[in-house]
């Protein structure tokens, strides 16, 4: 598994206690898209994940998570993005150019969709990269094992129509720099629990996927 990065970084970590990342901790930067769709919705899942990560391993984070449009002056210096929603995603022609270059730099994006996101995004990222295609996720990928594992891949966190979770990539020079996580609904695992009143170890479950989402992408 290719954990040198994240060891790296546990290892500094116990050395030099005060050690933290520059320019910052590690935070999520959420998109604020146009179209009409919700991409403001969990808003608690992002500052939960971070903070059950911040207890369960030694990344240090800041849990306040970002709001970024794409090519303001803070997305460039978003590393690792997250969209969701529940409806539609409009980009400009700029904001595809803008967002395809930023991946193909180095950046990774996680794509939730909250349910009735799919059809919408799907012709988004056409747009995006009208080269590649979304991979399935074979159940040993290291995205579920790099950390806490799922022998049977994404865990499904919300039902709504009987069909399995899915997880899919966009790679670039055999690097994972798109993921999407399809008919899951980890935002609402991350969330307070009263919120959607997802059983405890259903959870439990996003919460530690969220935690391999983020160490895979920081050990890319």
């Amino acid at each position: 598994m290719k954990m040198y990065i994240f060891i790296f970084t546990i290892l500094l970590n116990i050395a030099f206690p005060n050690w933290e990342y520059q320019p910052g901790n590690f935070s999520i930067s959420r998109i604020h898209y146009s179209g009409g769709g919700d991409w403001y919705s969990d808003p608690s899942s992002i500052s939960n994940l971070l903070n059950y990560v911040a207890i369960n391993t030694m990344i240090k984070v800041n849990p306040d998570e970002n709001k970024v449009k794409i090519g303001d002056d803070d997305f460039y210096f978003s590393k690792y993005l997250y969209l969701t929603g529940h409806g539609n995603i409009k980009l400009s022609n700029e904001e595809i150019s803008i967002l395809r270059n930023h991946l193909l730099q180095g950046a990774f994006l996680h794509v939730d969709d909250n349910y009735g996101l799919d059809a919408s995004f799907r012709k988004v990222v056409s747009e995006l990269f009208p080269e590649k295609e979304l991979i399935a996720l074979p159940f040993d990928h290291e995205l579920f094992h790099c950390y806490f594992d799922f022998p049977n891949g994404l865990p499904k966190i919300h039902e709504h129509d009987n069909n399995p979770p899915q997880a899919l990539g966009i790679f670039h020079e055999k690097k994972m720099i798109l993921l999407y996580t399809h008919e899951s609904d980890l935002g609402d695992g991350w969330e307070d629990q009263r919120v959607h009143n997802v059983p405890k170890e259903k959870r439990l479950s996003a919460l530690r996927m969220g935690t391999n989402i983020i160490i895979y992408a920081l050990s890319r």
